[in-house]
């Protein structure tokens, strides 16, 4: 069954340069090779503890929220692999866990159907998440993500960046950031979904090559076709085969959740399997969908290719 669980992403809509910026952090991480876990905070977290040690510590660092029970074997999996990974980001985000057995009412109150669930608490709000067992690559990618999707935060309001650490070298500081780019981000933070569109198409109408303006104009796109929609019924359609516009708002659902390589293999079936107007309907919002992603990722090049099997 498909997973449609979509925690909202940072500044209230899917994340617009989180990907790109997890290539960059890959491929540093295999340039220097496997970091041994460091000491980062991991700490158990119940009903009476939730505020100070999620809530709070999230205004200044990202909380891995991963929730938990001793009668999931999936949690036995998963709950190392985050400590692992959390652990070599040296202290820039916190692992909190929480047992869902002891304390249902976290549970209830960020709507968790299932365990294992980890979701990203940044700036007090979820911002991103996922509701199954990932191997440890994949988490990496995932929390590549959520640490770039961070940084482009701070990066867009450097007066909510902490302060550093005595002894901790400060962040580069990088090329001052596109004024259309800034509103862009500025008006998706205010919810404003139509100004950021217009602010992403003047920057691509200065630079039509632009990845960022791309990718972000894409992003809000699927933010607003999926706004209204109830993923509970997107499931209940997908049991008619012929219900083509579900299997499109499926896959937008999935690429909001973080599956895009589900996504992707979904628009590829329904192409695979269709003719005339509806391959085309398909094809196209394929496309679309590829724009959300930087030009190198992994699984933009192997869904490149899926596709093109699929055409010829």
């Amino acid at each position: 069954m498909a997973d449609f669980s979509r925690p909202g992403s940072l500044y209230g809509a899917v994340d617009l340069g989180a990907r790109k910026q997890a290539l960059e952090a890959q491929a540093r991480r295999e340039a220097t090779g496997p970091q041994a876990a460091s000491s980062a905070s991991v700490v158990d977290v119940n009903e009476e503890t939730f505020t100070t040690d999620v809530i709070d510590r999230s205004m200044t660092v990202p909380v891995i929220l991963d929730l938990w029970s001793p009668r999931a074997p999936g949690s036995a999996q998963l709950s190392p692999v985050l400590e692992k990974v959390v652990g070599e980001l040296g202290g820039r985000a916190v692992l909190a866990k929480v047992n869902v057995d002891a304390s249902p009412q976290i549970a209830q109150a960020l709507r968790v159907q299932a365990v294992p669930t980890v979701l990203a608490i940044f700036q007090g709000q979820a911002v991103t998440g996922f509701q199954q067992v990932l191997p440890e690559q994949e988490v990496h990618r995932w929390l590549d993500e959520l640490m770039g999707a961070v940084e482009q935060f701070y990066q867009a309001n450097p007066g909510a960046r902490p302060p550093a650490e005595p002894g901790e070298p400060e962040a580069p500081a990088g090329p001052p950031a596109d004024p259309d780019l800034v509103a862009a981000e500025e008006a998706i933070n205010d919810g404003d979904l139509d100004a950021a569109a217009a602010a992403y198409e003047r920057l691509l109408a200065r630079s039509p090559g632009d990845e960022d303006a791309k990718m972000g104009l894409a992003g809000v796109g699927l933010i607003k076709r999926t706004a209204e929609v109830d993923p509970a019924d997107v499931q209940r359609r997908l049991q008619d085969p012929a219900d083509l516009d579900a299997q499109l708002l499926a896959a937008d659902l999935e690429m909001l959740s973080g599956s895009v390589d589900q996504a992707f293999d979904r628009v590829i079936g329904v192409v695979k399997r269709t003719s005339g107007d509806d391959k085309e309907k398909a094809r196209r919002h394929l496309l679309g969908l590829f724009e959300a992603l930087p030009a190198d990722d992994p699984s933009l090049v192997k869904a490149r290719r899926a596709l093109a099997s699929a055409l010829f």
